[in-house]
């Protein structure tokens, strides 16, 4: 198995990355950036536990068109969910750059969050994100459903979509993800 590393940067405004040092502004946030398609997403860097070689995938008979299987990742069974065909779009090849982003959903306090692995083209790196370069979700126009972004980052005179892991799956869908990790035996860790 092959490792990826992602270098943290911060995105500026005259599009030069600086690696992140010290004295690191409490008001910026760090997004882990991929791509799907053409189009490049972000999610926020606490909900990620890890990147993975995509591979290994069991398919599950009657479950919802963009969950791809399951995966063993030591000893626990995780749900893997097609991201593309979650936002309505035809699942892209699988490349040497495709992977599986391993992100832990938030739950009631005292509970462990729901983990899950996310297919995506290609993992591009980690930046830092002002505050003040985050837009709020458009009202219209979006080519994914608007409960699915948390905000719009400005990233080198480009909107990167910033994606609310909690919200990529309705209750009745995490429901069924739910019950995958169940039936697999997956203890929290």
């Amino acid at each position: 198995m092959t490792t990826q590393s992602t270098q943290v940067v911060k995105a500026s405004p005259t599009g030069s990355g600086v690696p992140a040092g010290l004295g690191m502004m409490p008001e910026q946030q760090q997004f882990l950036t991929f791509n799907l398609g053409e189009e490049m997403f972000a999610i926020g860097i606490l909900s990620i536990r890890e990147i993975i070689e995509y591979g290994q995938l069991t398919e599950v008979p009657m479950v919802p068109p963009f969950i791809r299987g399951v995966i063993n990742l030591r000893g626990s069974v995780v749900p893997v969910i097609d991201l593309s065909i979650r936002f309505g779009r035809p699942s892209g090849p699988v490349t040497k750059r495709t992977c599986i982003v391993i992100i832990e959903t938030a739950h009631e306090e005292g509970q462990h969050g729901q983990q899950m692995g996310i297919v995506v083209d290609a993992v591009s790196e980690v930046l830092e994100i002002p505050a003040s370069d985050i837009e709020p979700p458009p009202e219209f126009g979006a080519k994914i459903r608007i409960d699915f972004i948390s905000g719009m980052g400005k990233i080198n005179g480009k909107f990167v979509v910033l994606l609310d892991v909690n919200r990529i799956l309705s209750i009745d869908e995490v429901a069924v993800v739910a019950s995958l990790n169940q039936e697999g035996g997956n203890k929290p860790q």
